[in-house]
């Protein structure tokens, strides 16, 4: 199994601390960095291979992994000479990755049990799995519905329950056919052309552990449960 890890970001919302390292570097705990256990978390779900797209700072990111043989992998990477959106790296190195693969950031804390999305996106046969999360959303006024200057319908302060991306995706390689090698490509714009095209996406529902690391509240908190979660996120560590 062949994964693409996404790490060439600048990591803007997580300054001071990405201002002399690149965020998936930003340490969690007091042994590891963010990139490193997804990695451990990758050869430990039977990955293989890996590609690590960087770009900011990631000479750091190559100094620190290497070739990846201290967890099992083989890794090597993909330079973003240029912002390229959030698939875009994959469209320059498209011609060496397999017929399915796995995408993510390099960023993220999550149980979440990669092979199984993998596995799950080729029984799918669609073209893009995306790993989704259940998030909901207060609202702190009261709610009204108007039609024609009247008011029709009002909620008190309600509640909106939605999904989201965790940023974690089974890609099959034929889906970024007709797409340009050094042109930006954003995850909407694929998504949006899937749908339009009448080929849409495969959601894989998870509702384990997820923490998104964009920003200095999520850091604080992702090292605050980092130890009571390590057993979880580092099964034998």
């Amino acid at each position: 199994m062949y994964a693409v890890i996404m790490a060439g970001g600048k990591g803007v919302r997580l300054r001071p601390y990405t201002t002399a390292l690149p965020k998936p570097l930003v340490p969690i705990g007091d042994q590891h960095a963010i990139l490193e256990i997804v990695l451990r978390q990758l050869a430990s779900a039977g990955f293989t291979g890996c590609t690590i797209a960087i770009g900011h700072l990631g000479e750091i990111i190559r100094a620190y992994v290497g070739d990846g043989s201290q967890w099992g992998l083989s890794v090597d990477y993909s330079t973003e000479e240029s912002p390229l959106g959030t698939m875009g790296p994959l469209l320059t190195m498209r011609e060496r990755l397999p017929e399915h693969f796995l995408v993510m950031n390099g960023d993220i804390l999550t149980d979440l049990d990669y092979a199984d999305v993998l596995h799950r996106h080729q029984v799918s046969e669609a073209p893009l799995t995306i790993a989704t999360y259940a998030r909901q959303v207060r609202i702190d006024f009261g709610v009204l519905t108007t039609d024609a200057s009247k008011v029709v319908g009002f909620t008190e302060k309600p509640s909106m329950d939605y999904r989201v991306s965790m940023g974690v995706y089974g890609l099959t390689r034929a889906t970024l056919d007709g797409y340009t090698a050094g042109l930006p490509l954003g995850f909407d714009e694929l998504v949006l052309d899937l749908l339009g095209s009448g080929n849409p996406p495969h959601a894989y529902d998870f509702d384990g552990y997820w923490l998104d690391i964009g920003r200095p509240d999520d850091y604080d908190r992702a090292n605050a449960e980092f130890t009571s979660r390590k057993s979880l996120l580092l099964k034998g560590a």
